[in-house]
C-alpha cells in the first residue's frame, strides 16, 4: 500500500511562478513604456493585473485581464496576456512625472494574489541652448513661460553651472542645456 503525501506551500511575494522581466523600467516624459511579467505553467487562464503602490496587497489596480488574452485598457495603460508564451504585457502612454512610482505585477487567484514589485521611472529631460561667440558672460535663465516680462525664471547662472531644485543649466561650448527631473 502506497501513502501519497502532498505538501501545499504557499506562494508568496516575488515567488519563481511570476518574475517581472525587468525589476526596474523608465520611460521619456510624454512617451512610452513597456513591462513584461513571466509566470510559470499552470497559470494561463488566471486574471492578470498591474497595479500602483508602495505595498501590492494594498495598491491600486489601474488595468486587469479576463483571463483571456484579450488587450484590456485603463488610463493610459493597457495589459495583454500571451498565454502561449507565459507572458503578460504592460504598457504604459503618455508618462508624467507623477508616474514615477512602485508598481506590481499580479495574478489573481483565491486566497492571497501573486505579486512582484516593478519600480517605474519618468527620465529626466534635458533642453540644449545654443549661443554665439560673446554672450558667455552673460546670464543664462530658463523660464517656462512664452512671455519674457511677466515670466517667472526658475533657475539662472553667470558660471558654468547652476543646480537648483530640480533644474540645472549647464554651459560649455556655447551651448547651455538645462535637464528637468521630476516635478
Amino acid at each position: 500500500m502506497w501513502l501519497l503525501l502532498v505538501l501545499f506551500l504557499p506562494i508568496v511575494q516575488g515567488s519563481s511562478a511570476l518574475v517581472a522581466v525587468s525589476k526596474a523600467v523608465s520611460g521619456p516624459l510624454r512617451g512610452s513604456l513597456t513591462v513584461q511579467c513571466r509566470y510559470e505553467p499552470g497559470w494561463e487562464t488566471y486574471s492578470k493585473w498591474w497595479c500602483q503602490g508602495a505595498q501590492w496587497k494594498d495598491c491600486h489596480i489601474l488595468v486587469q485581464t479576463d483571463g483571456s488574452e484579450r488587450e484590456e485598457k485603463g488610463h493610459h495603460v493597457s495589459i495583454k496576456d500571451n498565454q502561449k508564451s507565459r507572458t503578460f504585457t504592460v504598457t504604459m502612454e503618455e508618462l508624467r512625472w507623477n508616474n514615477a512610482d512602485t508598481y506590481w505585477c499580479g495574478i489573481e487567484r483565491s486566497g492571497t494574489d501573486l505579486g512582484v514589485e516593478v519600480k517605474v521611472t519618468i527620465d529626466p529631460v534635458t533642453v540644449q541652448c545654443h549661443y554665439g561667440p560673446g554672450w558667455e558672460t552673460y546670464v543664462k535663465s530658463w523660464c517656462p513661460d512664452a512671455d519674457l516680462n511677466s515670466c517667472n525664471i526658475l533657475v539662472q547662472t553667470t558660471g558654468s553651472e547652476l543646480k537648483k531644485n530640480r533644474l540645472s543649466i549647464n554651459q560649455k561650448k556655447h551651448t547651455f542645456s538645462m535637464t528637468i527631473w521630476g516635478e
